[in-house]
């Protein structure tokens, strides 16, 4: 796809909103402003401030989801809106409507399946410096375990294909979905860019709905099962090591003690210690096996991403089109058209 091809592709422009009456309708009219050819759908979750009314009257096409959590509403997006350009975005007005077309143009011209905005100072986030410390750890500990593909991974500021869209499992409910969204892309290899902009505070009576403690524990906690599935043999690896480590700290005095008199004090502990190195063994042979698995699961992904076409079929993002023309596919619809 090149730039020049731009105004031909449908572009959606995609809200997540819980809570965002201050702010969504700036936000939607300057995404209107600034890509008057993209349709905008705000999906509102569970919000009591008015948020849904206040996006409709801006132009924008709402839509709720009743499962709270961000996660929940980004597989609802994903699953329901076709387009061939998909832009992705907070209602909370940090960050600009102005920078999509600079996203778009990167997606397009690096032929890029996702495009991330990285944040600018993000470490200056309505003055809470935890959010800044565990936007270091986090983005620390995911290019040591991930590798050095993002910079900054929480960024909520991304440009989508077709193709990244409709492959991307999204099993996180939560704010954890763009820690996925960034593993997705590194375990496939996909073609990732990014863009530094800039990043803005919240105006008066916007308020940040994420915990610093609970989200990153359920932020860590997903960082584990992640690496578990994409790379069972380091994830195993390092709990067989564990394992071992204990049982020749047990085993050890044990083993002083027999060259010394040619006697097993503590068999307890001798026994206890040949239990912890035997699931050593156990754990270390099960990532083995998983690795091999992961490799296996991983080329299926690919392979269903490889089939998914670059661009829609020109019906546009309307959930209820798109229906239509897939039951129009099915051997009863076409039957009937022969009749």
């Amino acid at each position: 796809m090149t730039t020049a091809s731009m105004g031909s592709a449908a572009i959606a422009v995609l809200l997540p909103c819980y809570n965002e009456a201050s702010t969504i309708e700036s936000v939607v009219r300057g995404f209107r402003e600034v890509l008057p050819q993209a349709r905008i759908y705000v999906y509102d979750n569970n919000s009591t401030d008015g948020t849904a009314l206040k996006a409709m009257l801006a132009g924008a096409e709402v839509f709720r989801e009743r499962r709270q959590g961000k996660g929940h509403v980004v597989r609802r997006m994903f699953a329901d809106i076709e387009a061939d350009i998909y832009v992705m975005a907070d209602g909370d007005g940090t960050y600009s409507p102005k920078d999509a077309d600079e996203l778009i143009r990167t997606l397009m011209t690096e032929r890029s399946d996702m495009v991330i905005g990285t944040r600018r100072g993000v470490h200056a986030d309505a003055g809470r410096q935890g959010h800044a410390a565990g936007n270091r750890v986090f983005n620390l500990l995911y290019r040591t375990i991930f590798g050095r593909d993002f910079t900054d991974i929480f960024s909520g500021y991304r440009a989508f294909s077709r193709r990244f869209v409709k492959s991307f499992p999204a099993v996180s409910g939560g704010f954890e979905i763009e820690t996925e969204m960034s593993v997705h892309a590194s375990r496939l290899t996909l073609p990732v860019s990014e863009i530094e902009l800039d990043y803005g505070r919240r105006p008066e009576g916007s308020h940040s709905k994420l915990s610093t403690y609970r989200d990153g524990l359920k932020i860590l906690w997903m960082f584990a099962m992640l690496m578990k599935e994409t790379r069972p043999f380091a994830f195993f690896g390092l709990i067989s090591s564990g394992f071992m480590m204990a049982s020749l700290a047990f085993m050890a005095p044990v083993l002083v003690a027999y060259f010394e008199t040619g006697l097993v004090e503590r068999m307890p502990t001798w026994v206890f210690s040949l239990v912890l190195m035997l699931m050593s063994f156990l754990v270390f042979t099960a990532g083995l096996i998983l690795d091999s698995v992961s490799r296996a699961r991983s080329e299926q992904l690919r392979i269903h991403y490889m089939s998914m076409p670059a661009r829609g079929a020109g019906l546009g993002d309307d959930p209820v089109a798109v229906a239509g023309a897939e039951r129009e596919k099915t051997p009863r619809a076409k039957a009937k058209g022969a009749a």
